[in-house]
């Protein structure tokens, strides 16, 4: 073994010795150093400390590996990363302990204030209502609809946040009352990574999921009650993405638009065709992005060449519609980073790695091409 205890001072001596025991029953050490590093977490974890770095092999099956090292770590007031380098396993011995809470609630609970009378406003504008406030109980259906969706996505994340023990705000909602929907969605805070492969798999696509199973009847209750008749000029019209048309087909019986005609939707089918952009966005597999997360878990550190695809994917689109470029910016800036479980050796199971195709197989069927365009 590589690596000598007499190079670091008396208590670092012993701290080593106690991880290395502890190390040893899973794993086959070849080496091992102290190395600066920063923490996996927030402020909970004493980052300015120095982590214990152990190369080798495991001895036992990673998911065993890193259940028992994690546990023994923890006690000695140690937080496990697992990873693969090469040919070696890597256990990083973090210095503290991760956060257990996140995000402030009184917070969440006035933006989501805000936003609800964001979102009323502009559904209101949607039925013509001209008199305030009492006007704003037009806008009821397309606020019911559209917060419903969003807020069965978010809550998706917080609940398997919640079962896999990594602490999650709750949603912030974005208010925005003279844009399009009224609001520019909502964003759950976590301040750890989730354990496992699988826990960082089911936090990405449970939004996604909860969201579309939400939307879905929400967009066909809006389609049944919207008519259909002569396209003219002015106006906008939205974007087709295979389920968005099959569920036309599904309602109406033949493919709009078509023959000089389409669907005029009202705000509750608006808001379920809204419902399905913003899974559809979320699903871009880039970065801190559910597909994002959906991708690394099911790849690894090979998602990242996804990013370069992605990203010229979107510059190719651009023509159609120009929103597209400042989404290409946004993914080339902050989407490079993917968030590491960690335990980053430990597989997806065959099971598992369904549902990740699933996941991503539905970015497919709601992605929209053209999401608007002028008539």
């Amino acid at each position: 073994m590589d690596g000598s205890l007499d190079y670091v001072v008396p208590e670092e001596a012993s701290v080593a010795r106690r991880l290395l025991g502890a190390a040893s029953e899973v794993m086959g050490v070849r080496e091992y150093r102290w190395v600066e590093r920063g923490s996996p977490g927030r402020a909970t974890t004493a980052s300015a400390s120095p982590a214990l770095e152990l190369r080798g092999r495991l001895l036992v099956d990673s998911r065993r590996a890193y259940d028992t090292l994690s546990e023994s770590f923890r006690a000695m007031g140690y937080v496990l990363l697992l990873k693969e380098e090469g040919e070696d396993h890597v256990a990083l011995a973090l210095p503290g302990e991760l956060p257990r809470t996140a995000g402030r609630n009184g917070v969440a609970v006035v933006l989501f204030a805000l936003t609800l009378l964001s979102v009323l406003f502009v559904g209101s504008a949607y039925e013509g209502a001209t008199e305030w406030p009492q006007g704003l109980l037009a806008g009821v259906p397309f606020a019911a609809s559209l917060l419903g969706i969003l807020m069965a996505h978010e809550m998706g994340h917080f609940v398997v946040a919640r079962w896999y023990r990594v602490p999650a705000s709750l949603p912030y909602f974005i208010p925005m009352p003279l844009s399009l929907l009224g609001t520019m969605g909502a964003v759950i805070q976590t301040t750890a990574p989730p354990r496992n492969r699988r826990a960082q798999l089911l936090l990405g696509a449970a939004g996604p999921l909860a969201g579309i199973v939400v939307a879905i009847p929400v967009l066909l209750i809006g389609l049944s009650t919207s008519q259909v008749h002569g396209v003219y000029n002015g106006g906008f019209q939205e974007g087709n993405s295979l389920l968005y048309a099959g569920l036309k087909l599904l309602v109406f019986g033949r493919f709009l638009p078509s023959n000089g005609e389409d669907v005029f939707i009202n705000s509750v089918a608006l808001a379920g065709w809204a419902g399905m952009l913003v899974t559809a966005m979320n699903l871009i597999p880039a970065g801190q992005l559910d597909g994002g997360h959906i991708a690394y878990a099911l790849l690894g550190r090979r998602a990242r060449w996804l990013t370069w695809i992605v990203v010229a994917g979107l510059l190719i689109l651009s023509p159609l519609w120009e929103g597209w470029l400042l989404w290409a910016g946004l993914v080339l800036l902050l989407g490079r980073a993917h968030s590491v479980p960690l335990d980053d050796v430990t597989p997806l199971t065959p099971r598992e790695q369904a549902v990740a195709l699933v996941a991503l197989s539905l970015f497919v069927l709601v992605f929209v091409p053209i999401p608007l365009a002028a008539n």
